[in-house]
């Protein structure tokens, strides 16, 4: 049985549909950096995902190749993910996605170094007769922070924000979203198959406690 993220660390990937805080531990990504509008046609977005699943592919294919990585074991890729702001703004404004700008993630499982991503990067390039340089080798801990399950269409998720800050207020936190802590989606349906009033998308804050 291949290793599935979303089973083994539920806290993180199937939350309920209801609030709750969660300490997020130090984890490692592919990670493609852009803006703008994501729905955009050819767009630098859809571009991004492109690079993304390339790469997660080869290092989850190594094992059929030349190059072994060390502690390697059969895995199911993680879902797409994506740290999201807009410059000037605290939150985010849905009527203005050609604002957005974005760092598209899927997560590495622990065993890949720095130096299986490098080569992951240049055997897909070889690979594919494509550039992959625009992928990065990312680390992120996000620690403490308020998330929940969210269903629906992307643009209805104000109403689940608006009540992931309630909830946090009522439990003595505060908002703590910085040019390095940022709003957090990770895709659990695929738009492209699932209608938008079934779209599951957990959605995460950071947050800090009150007057700290």
């Amino acid at each position: 049985m291949a290793f599935d993220f979303k089973k083994e660390y539920k806290e993180f990937y199937l939350p309920k549909n209801k609030p709750a805080i969660v300490m997020v531990p130090k984890m490692n990504y592919i990670a493609v950096r852009g803006s703008g509008d994501p729905n955009e046609e050819d767009g630098d977005y859809k571009r991004a995902i492109g690079l993304l699943y390339g790469i997660a592919f080869t290092i989850k294919m190594s094992k059929k190749a030349d190059h072994q990585i060390d502690g390697y074991f059969d895995y199911v890729v993680p879902p797409l993910e994506g740290f999201w702001w807009q410059n000037g703004k605290d939150g985010i404004d849905y009527a203005h996605k050609e604002d957005f700008h974005w760092i598209s993630v899927i997560r590495l499982p622990d065993f890949v170094t720095k130096e299986d991503f490098d080569w992951a990067v240049s055997e897909a390039s070889k690979k594919k007769k494509q550039d992959f340089s625009k992928a990065e080798f990312l680390k992120v801990e996000e620690g403490l922070c308020v998330q929940c399950m969210h269903i629906g269409s992307y643009d209805d998720e104000p109403a689940t924000v608006a009540m992931m800050h309630e909830f946090m207020e009522q439990q003595g936190y505060e908002l703590d979203i910085t040019d390095k802590r940022l709003h957090h989606e990770i895709y659990l349906s695929d738009a492209r198959k699932v209608a938008p009033e079934k779209l599951k998308t957990v959605i995460r804050h950071p947050i800090r406690k009150k007057g700290e």
